[in-house]
């Protein structure tokens, strides 16, 4: 039995399905668990916000992917503008924009979310069998050294000059044609995104999908989610063309995301004794900029294959980093250097001289972080604040020293800071004047392509808002598995776990209907 995928194109008038399981979102999480889910016989139907791209939609260009295939059109962000937030808005999800970078849980977290958030069922011996499984599903495996390209290769040479170690990436990529255009949606299918793999597999078994189908509210009737009610609005189109949705599942299970699945829940009226939302991370990043003699052309080749995780434990009371390199396309350099006129297009016009090296902030360890919070504002829309604290701080200034550090070890001319007054070393004679300059929100570039926490798994329900079979506390049938579930960051990328917890999940999940 094969299923379908629906476009807005497909839908003109009002539709009331009903289904053993309802998965809105497509992304890392519901795209595993649908596929799951299917295979076990459920009558699945999946509904996205977002449009159906495939490769032949891939163009390799900003202007049609920003707009097509991210959230907010590319232009995300926190309500105090201080952070941009790079978050997929396809079928797929993040996963059709990703970068492929591919951690398991690092055994230290697993064992904090242990000790301090009781998830005794999480461990590395009870997710190896789940790991396993998507890593071959996905091609899981090392880029080869001998293929890094220069932007990385600045990494790799900067870290071993200041006593720093590197380790090679693994990534989610079979023929990858080594382009780095992962971020503007795979032209070859060499990354295994979810609209390739997990979301094909659960089509041809018999899913139904809507795509281009947003989801506005749940209906809820005696501690039971018995409606879905969604409205199609093409991704091309300012306003819903006024068909509707509406999907009567046995059970829901929510893989909407860190930022919007926990909006939805509150857009119903849905918030387990006020926790919904809360301990939102993002693994807040910053940028510092190297200009080489060489051109090191920072948009081609595999995007991230080399990482350092050496500035991950600083200590007591302080938050730790991670290192790695970020691609630089022209319209994301463009938008990103944050200087004007004659200043700015010197910049441009040595963008191919540039390198981008990044440090991922750890956020949600420390016992005082409660990382930020999602909201609703009056119209229903997602709204998320995330104060930047002064922890944060002080591991932003030590990461940009220990960035420009890598920089200069590398032999980069120039290194120079994102900030709003761009701070320009030659030397290492330069770095108190980046010591000296200010740092915290709107003091510089931040941003994330990371989104975790705000629906937090727990055995204590007073701190959590889903248990540890993902089912979410006061409803019988609601399952959130995406991840949103995750009580702290992770410090590595976060798609692997997602997707490992949503394998996990599909027991739960089934065993519910």
């Amino acid at each position: 039995m094969s299923g379908q995928i629906f476009t807005a194109a497909d839908v003109t008038a009002d539709r009331e399905l009903d289904c053993d399981v309802c998965v809105v979102g497509s992304g890392a999480g519901g795209a595993v668990l649908a596929a799951g889910l299917v295979e076990q016989g459920l009558k699945v139907i999946m509904l996205e916000a977002g449009p159906h791209r495939t490769r032949k939609d891939f163009t390799m260009l900003e202007r049609d992917s920003s707009p097509a295939l991210y959230q907010d059109r590319g232009a995300r962000s926190t309500s105090d503008l201080a952070i941009s937030i790079l978050q997929g808005r396809s079928v797929g999800g993040s996963t059709t924009v990703n970068w492929t970078s591919c951690f398991r849980t690092p055994d230290r977290i697993l064992r904090h979310w242990r000790e301090a958030h009781g998830l005794e069922a999480l461990s590395p011996d009870s997710l190896r069998a789940h790991f396993e499984a998507i890593e071959g599903r996905l091609s899981i495996g090392e880029w080869p050294i001998e293929s890094v390209n220069p932007n990385n290769r600045v990494l790799i040479d900067g870290a071993k000059a200041i006593g720093m170690t590197t380790g090679p990436m693994r990534r989610n990529v079979k023929g990858c044609a080594n382009s780095g255009y992962c971020g503007m949606g795979c032209p070859v299918d060499g990354k295994q995104a979810m609209h390739v793999t997990y979301l094909h597999d659960a089509v041809q078994r018999g899913l139904v999908l809507h795509a281009e189908c947003a989801v506005q509210h749940l209906e809820v009737q005696a501690g039971r989610v018995v409606a879905v009610h969604a409205q199609i609005h093409p991704v091309d189109q300012a306003s819903p063309t006024g068909a509707k949705v509406t999907v009567r599942p046995k059970v829901l299970a929510l893989s909407a995301g860190a930022l919007n699945g926990p909006a939805l829940l509150l857009r119903s009226g849905i918030n387990w004794q006020g926790r919904v939302g809360k301990r939102t991370f993002l693994h807040p990043v910053i940028a510092v900029l190297g200009e080489y003699e060489q051109q090191i052309h920072p948009w081609y080749g595999a995007p991230q294959s080399v990482h350092s995780h050496d500035p991950i434990d600083r200590g007591p009371n302080k938050v730790g980093y991670f290192l790695e390199a970020a691609p630089v396309h022209p319209m994301i350099a463009a938008t990103s250097v944050p200087l004007f006129g004659e200043a700015h297009l010197a910049v441009m016009r040595r963008v191919r001289h540039l390198s981008a090296q990044i440090a991922l902030h750890v956020d949600g360890l420390l016992p005082q972080d409660e990382g930020g919070t999602v909201t609703i504002d009056a119209a229903g829309r997602m709204r998320l604040d995330y104060p930047v604290r002064p922890y944060l701080v002080e591991a932003m200034r030590d990461a940009h020293l220990t960035l420009a550090r890598v920089h200069l070890a590398a032999g980069a001319k120039v290194v120079m800071s994102a900030h709003v007054e761009p701070v320009a070393l030659t030397s290492e004679a330069d770095l108190p004047l980046l010591e000296a300059a200010p740092y915290g929100a709107l003091e510089h570039v931040i941003f994330s392509a990371h989104q975790m926490g705000g629906c937090t798994m727990g055995s204590d329900p007073s701190r959590s808002v889903v248990d540890t079979q993902h089912k979410l506390r006061g409803l019988d049938n609601l399952y959130v598995v995406d991840g949103s579930v995750l009580p702290t960051s992770l410090g590595v990328n976060p798609s692997e776990t997602v997707y490992a917890l949503a394998h996990r999940a599909r027991r739960f999940v089934g065993e519910a209907v």
